[in-house]
């Protein structure tokens, strides 16, 4: 359903209106396109105290042009502070030193990130410091406006090789909806692919709930980056989700994920094992709590939670996932971290996915070379949310600091940064694509 609101601030008497009300003036976002695939113009590289990371090499690769130092009449279409070597108060001021100055010769849609370390318990001085970079870097992305970002980039030892596909992506249109997260990468051996557009060539892609919305674009986005997609939902959507399959060039699987035997159905289906894994199949059946049957409850939590920890553990078991290049991303929602009126039931099943990542992936890299990270989607347009009564979805559009609702294509395009071969470093994350909500952590 298109964005009315959107489209009226953008002319003339609705900019004078929003204006003179102080109304939300959201601003058109700049997401990946063949046009236009890339940030038009230079990326600003700073450094607060001293560098742990020395990033320097890696955003040379990003396809910016990289100033160290502000040029007169240059507008930024990024800005990069290396702040990983905070470790006291003295250095956060460095931090504003380095991106008060350029905060007005910005581009529309440009990206601004911190690099940061983890807090040292053993250092209260130094952990004070970098969790400060939280706080900083989701008000600066509640203020920048005109459809800028902000995030803040935790790099472990060593680990500014690995964070080359996650800059890659937070300095690209494919992150357009994703602001305000405090994303870690770790040291890890990566080998990125000789073809920057197709990194998925090759490589094998499961899809389940893939017929239509979030889904179908999570398939297109993995297919368009070379991957051959396997497309599952249940056999009463057999002829669309084939219609997807056979669009895509790959292969349609009918069967209830919730079966108790769906996993070793999988694997029977994949002989020669699986790359990526997105759990995306889910459904909702709200009512609160008061009103809520148990017939309600048990189908929600039984398709978005009990079959994903299911199918999850069945194709570990087998084997079917690739050590080394095995990517499970997982579905959470908004909802399951600020919870949701008449949501019990699915505010449960998502908290739960995101509780299931955080346990699983420490665990699934050790012993299957296999990473587990979450992406939790906020308020994105869909046929579901189309059917929202007009009030709540204009809320529900609003409510976050880029004032417009996102589009399946910014869930799939994350999900995508995280079945990349060389995200190798990102593991146990749990990444918004919700344009920053007000409402959660």
């Amino acid at each position: 359903m298109p964005d009315r609101y959107l489209r009226f601030t953008q002319s003339g008497p609705g900019r004078f209106v929003t204006r003179r009300l102080g109304l939300p003036q959201p601003a058109p976002l700049h997401r990946w396109s063949a046009e236009r695939p890339v940030l038009e113009g230079p990326l600003l590289h700073v450094t607060a105290g001293k560098s742990t990371a020395d990033p320097a090499a890696v955003l040379a690769r990003t396809g910016l042009p990289v100033h160290t130092s502000r040029e007169d009449g240059a507008r930024y279409a990024a800005v990069v502070v290396d702040a990983t070597g905070a470790a006291d108060v003295a250095t956060l001021r460095e931090v504003h030193d380095g991106l008060h100055p350029v905060m007005r010769s910005l581009t529309d849609d440009a990206r601004l990130i911190v690099l940061g370390s983890a807090p040292d318990p053993a250092d209260h001085h130094q952990a004070a410091a970098q969790q400060a970079l939280e706080g900083f870097v989701r008000s600066l992305g509640k203020e920048a406006g005109r459809g800028r970002t902000a995030q803040l980039l935790r790099l472990g030892p060593d680990a500014a090789e690995a964070a080359e596909s996650t800059l890659r992506f937070l300095l690209s249109p494919r992150s357009a909806y994703v602001s305000g997260q405090v994303i870690g990468v770790e040291a890890a051996e990566v080998t990125a692919a000789e073809d920057r557009d197709r990194p998925l060539e090759g490589r094998t892609a499961l899809v389940t709930g893939a017929a239509r919305g979030i889904g179908e674009a999570v398939a297109e986005t993995l297919a368009r980056y070379g991957a051959r997609v396997v497309c599952l939902d249940v056999p009463q959507a057999e002829a669309e989700v084939r219609a997807v399959a056979e669009r895509l060039g790959g292969q349609a699987l009918a069967l209830d994920i919730t079966a108790a035997d769906a996993g070793e159905r999988i694997a029977a289906a994949l002989p020669d094992g699986l790359d990526v894994l997105v759990h995306n199949a889910g459904i909702t059946r709200d009512r609160r709590l008061a009103n809520m049957a148990a017939d309600r409850w048990d189908a929600v939590l039984d398709v978005n939670l009990a079959a994903v920890l299911r199918t999850t553990d069945q194709l570990l078991a087998a084997g079917t996932l690739r050590r080394g290049t095995g990517r499970i991303v997982a579905t959470a929602s908004i909802a399951g971290i600020a919870g949701n009126t008449g949501q019990t039931n699915y505010a449960a099943s998502k908290a739960g996915i995101i509780g299931l990542v955080r346990s699983l992936a420490p665990r699934a890299a050790e012993e299957h070379g296999v990473t587990v990270n979450a992406v939790a989607p906020g308020f994105i347009e869909t046929k579901m949310t189309a059917a929202v009564p007009l009030f709540i979805r204009e809320a529900g559009r609003r409510m976050n600091s880029l004032g417009q609702g996102g589009l399946p294509a910014d869930v799939a395009e994350t999900i995508a940064w995280l079945a990349d071969p060389a995200s190798g470093g990102v593991n146990g994350q749990v990444v918004r694509v919700c344009g920053q909500s007000l409402l959660g952590a």
